[in-house]
């Protein structure tokens, strides 16, 4: 009689929690009734009733599947603003597991990389992919996209490469690329964007600063010296004005700057010296002008050095053609009237071909040679003998500050 009773009580229990539930539940809430009915100490026999489990952090499982639901949601909505896909890149990108998809990459179920380069998509960047928050790499090379960059990018807190290179992208200069809070790595090369380039750009905490190959005008801005990148490439635009006399100023670890073909005019700043980690300087193909700066041989890594095609006059400084890692050296179509034995000697490669130098071939007809552009710029100028790399620096630095 006493099991029977038991059994009656039970039954009687489990009654009442199903009427509880389906009561809440016909009443649009969202909560759910767990309840444990069975015999012993309850880890085994029992019968769960209600939603979720009882061994998870509720509030996980909610979490997860919005954010996997975000992310299908935000890459479907850039699928449909793709208009042609030749290669069958995104005929992957189908289900709700959007990890399995070509060029996606995730850690856990987050995406945070995606890799579309050379895939020759055509098409334009929608708002949603700001929804992908744990986003630290986008990599769109060599594909077709055009329009603007979407203004919801600022929202992208965990971006830290952004590469839009060899695409259609047109306009000015993408401002929304400056809110990206913790962006190192910002590629826009190859594209149609006009206009200035913003001062903005120099203040942020950036690595590589690659510009060239679009359509910029106006003048470099004035804080290039203090950015903290080690790669500017401005090449291939129509910047004017001069070389920013903040240029080096900061001792900035520059290792790459490349200025060349564009409309710059003047001198180049003293302060290139203080550069002492670069490695590659090119502002060919400009039209620059008076003396190299001695403080070039302060130099001591550099290993190209390309200041053809402008019109640069005087002798080339002697100390320049000792640099230790000197690899390639270029003052071709110039007005340099001289150079010293230890660049005649030099065993890399040398390319002096049309300046004003007497008694070697290859170089300007005389009357070129009579009038040399710049002849009344007056550009500052440290003696040559003795060249104190440090002194200068510490010489440098101590004039330009307030």
């Amino acid at each position: 009689m006493k099991k029977k009773g038991t059994n009656n009580n039970n039954f009687s229990l489990l009654s009442l929690s199903l009427f509880l539930n389906c009561l809440i539940l016909t009443n649009g809430y969202s909560i759910g009734v767990g309840v444990g009915i069975g015999g012993g100490d309850g880890d085994d026999g029992g019968v769960w009733i209600g939603g979720g489990n009882p061994n998870s952090n509720p509030g996980s499982a909610p979490n997860q599947q919005q954010t996997t639901n975000a992310a299908y949601n935000a890459l479907q909505s850039w699928k449909s603003a793709i208009t042609e896909d030749p290669s069958g890149v995104l005929k992957t990108w189908v289900g709700e597991d959007v990890c399995s998809y070509r060029g996606v990459f995730c850690s856990g179920s987050s995406i945070t990389s995606i890799d579309l380069n050379k895939a020759n998509l055509k098409g334009t960047i929608v708002k949603d992919l700001s929804l992908l928050s744990d986003l630290t790499i986008l990599h769109l090379n060599s594909n077709r996209f055009s329009g603007q960059i979407p203004d919801s990018f600022k929202n992208l807190d965990s971006l830290q490469e952004l590469d839009l290179s060899n695409n259609r992208f047109s306009g000015s200069f993408p401002q929304v690329t400056l809110y990206i809070p913790n962006l190192v790595y910002l590629d826009l090369r190859f594209n149609n964007f006009t206009g200035s380039i913003p001062e903005n750009l120099f203040n942020k905490q950036l690595d590589a600063i690659l510009l060239n190959n679009n359509q910029f005008t106006g003048e470099i801005p004035g804080n290039l010296g203090y950015s903290t990148a080690s790669v500017i490439n401005l090449a291939n635009n129509k910047l004017s004005g001069e070389i920013p006399t903040s240029f080096g100023i900061t001792g900035s670890k520059l290792k790459e700057v490349l200025f060349l073909n564009n409309q710059l005019t003047g001198c180049i700043p003293e302060s290139v010296g203080l550069f002492s980690d670069i490695e590659v300087f090119d502002v060919s193909f400009n039209s620059l002008m008076g003396h190299v700066p001695d403080t070039i041989s302060c130099l001591s890594e550099i290993e190209v050095l390309n200041l053809g095609h402008n019109k640069f006059s005087g002798d080339l400084p002697d100390l320049v053609c000792t640099l230790r890692n000197l690899i390639n050296l270029t003052v071709s179509f110039n007005f340099f009237s001289g150079f010293s034995s230890q660049c005649s000697s030099l065993s890399v490669g040398f390319d002096f071909t049309g300046n004003c130098i007497p008694g070697k071939g290859y170089q300007r007809p005389q009357p070129d040679c009579s009038a040399i552009p710049g002849g009344q710029l007056s550009c500052f100028r440290i003696p040559a003998q003795p060249l104190t790399c440090a002194a200068i620096s510490l010489g440098l630095k101590v004039a330009s500050s307030p």
